[in-house]
């Protein structure tokens, strides 16, 4: 590709490098430069990638892109860099997401369950192939790709859109993280419809205020053709406000909503209701529990609605979805009690999953979780009051502690648990492992045991290091010893 074309609509300050010149690529990391490729230096919140630039040159990068660079060197200096990336990268891969149905869904909880509902929906309903970007997996079809983080950066996702537009896809159907927004990894993407699920705690580390949290969110909306907000969220004005183009809304309290659930049912192992739109009335059922399920429900029937599916498919559609790895996921044990594995790592999240558990046990809720290192912290002690307020026994354990001690984090967590009123019987067993044979050593009959935080992930990252820790395998290395009369930990 012609250097002229990888930066046709980047906002160019001045340029040392021949226009007309071959290039074989771009890359943003030094280590992955090959002869002849583009070398683009970001400024980033632990590095700067300026400084890699001599290491560039050095594997034989033929043009630097970046805000500032050496005399004598072929480059492309720009206002931005993080923005100039994001529209090369577009640029490279011929900008797929205009021969694409996009739909970005973001919020702090549901996004992982709503994106794998509209992909199912869109396949059984409209016939089509979809494309999906995730926390839990990336898929094109029915390939299934591993995935690092929830929105791949910028380069990575525009290869990806790529792929899909080559493997056929007429959609793609992504979840939009706060912090992918705020970084312009999806600067230039075109968007059909944009998702808003909801926003509680989370991320406050990184955007320090609710407010600026919400500000970032809203960024998807203007880049959206068709804002689709769930109106009985409180933040919701804040999307509402944002958004550039039409708007459509959906409520499981309002009938002033576009699309609103009434006669909601909510079973033991299932949600109904009817989704009422412009007089029409259709009998929906999700098998996933919970009153979050509705709202799921309600932003997939949505989204498919808005991209030309009638009601009536797309309540009938919904009947074929299943859970989702790791949210309100039961784990087969052959036990007289249930063990539950659930992503919940918010305190919104973590109050739903215990509500949700609490609607159908037949004896005790049991909730076992820990809370991340290198993340908000403001987020620890809420959740532990949460779980003593709401669970009948809790048991505070490590996540992922990253750099942190886990003694101190859960130390923060327990601020929380002594502020309840209530007298839950609480555990404290750092050690993960140790934590889930002890809750499976105490649970009685119709008890359900929640194993919260960890959901689909199968590590614990601690001081960068990602150990594997699969907790359906740890669920059955205790159980094995539960039932051959072993110890289950060291207590």
């Amino acid at each position: 590709m012609k250097l002229t074309k990888l930066i046709e609509n980047i906002d160019v300050a001045r340029m040392t490098a021949d226009p007309d010149m071959e290039v074989t690529g771009l890359v943003s990391d030094s280590r992955q430069v090959t002869p002849g490729c583009a070398f683009i230096a970001v400024r980033g919140y632990d590095t700067d990638g300026h400084r890699f630039i001599p290491s560039a040159l050095e594997r034989g990068a033929a043009v630097i892109i970046g805000e500032e660079a050496p005399e004598g060197v072929p480059a492309v200096i720009v206002h931005d860099s993080r923005l100039a990336m994001a529209v090369a990268a577009g640029n490279l891969y011929g900008n797929p997401s205009r021969r694409l149905h996009m739909i970005g869904v973001t919020g702090t909880n549901g996004k992982t369950t709503t994106t794998n509902l509209i992909k199912t929906i869109l396949e059984t309903a409209a016939g089509a192939k979809v494309g999906l970007i995730g926390t839990n997996r990336n898929m094109i079809g029915d390939r299934e790709y591993p995935t690092e983080r929830t929105t791949p950066d910028c380069l990575e996702l525009q290869k990806l859109l790529a792929d899909m537009v080559d493997a056929g896809c007429g959609y793609a159907v992504m979840e939009v993280s706060s912090h992918a927004l705020f970084l312009d990894r999806v600067y230039g993407i075109d968007f059909d419809q944009g998702i808003f699920t909801n926003l509680t705690e989370d991320h406050l580390d990184f955007h320090k205020t609710m407010e600026a949290y919400a500000q970032a969110k809203s960024r998807l909306f203007k880049m959206c053709r068709k804002a689709i907000v769930n109106i009985d969220d409180e933040w919701s004005k804040t999307m509402l406000d944002a958004a550039a183009g039409e708007v459509f809304t959906y409520s499981a309290k309002s009938d002033s909503a576009d699309l609103t659930a009434r006669d909601i049912k909510l079973e033991l192992s299932s949600v109904s209701f009817c989704a009422l739109m412009t007089g029409k009335l259709e009998k929906l059922t999700l098998a996933i529990p919970g009153l979050f399920s509705v709202y799921n429900a309600l932003a997939a029937t949505a989204c498919a609605v808005c991209a030309g599916v009638p009601l009536e498919k797309a309540c009938a559609a919904m009947s074929r979805c299943s859970g989702v790895k790791g949210r309100a996921e039961v784990v087969p044990t052959g036990t007289n009690y249930t063990v539950l594995i659930d992503y919940a790592h918010t305190p919104d999240a973590l109050e739903n999953i215990i509500d949700t558990v609490k609607g159908f046990a037949k004896a005790r809720t049991i909730v076992l979780f820990g809370c991340g290192g290198d993340r908000d912290p403001m987020k620890r002690p809420i959740m532990g009051k949460i779980a003593m307020d709401r669970a009948d026994y809790v048991i505070v354990t490590s996540d992922n502690p990253r750099t942190e001690k886990p003694e101190a984090i859960v130390e923060n967590i327990l601020v929380g648990v002594r502020q309840s009123k209530k007298s839950t019987p609480c555990d404290v067993i750092v050690d993960r492992r140790e934590a889930i044979g002890h809750a499976l050593s105490i649970a009685r009959p119709g008890d359900v045991v929640i194993l919260a935080g960890k959901g689909h992930e199968t590590y614990q990252e601690i001081d960068h290091v990602k150990h594997h820790f699969d907790e359906r395998e740890v669920v059955a290395e205790a159980l094995y010893k539960i039932q051959s009369g072993l110890r289950t930990d060291n207590r």
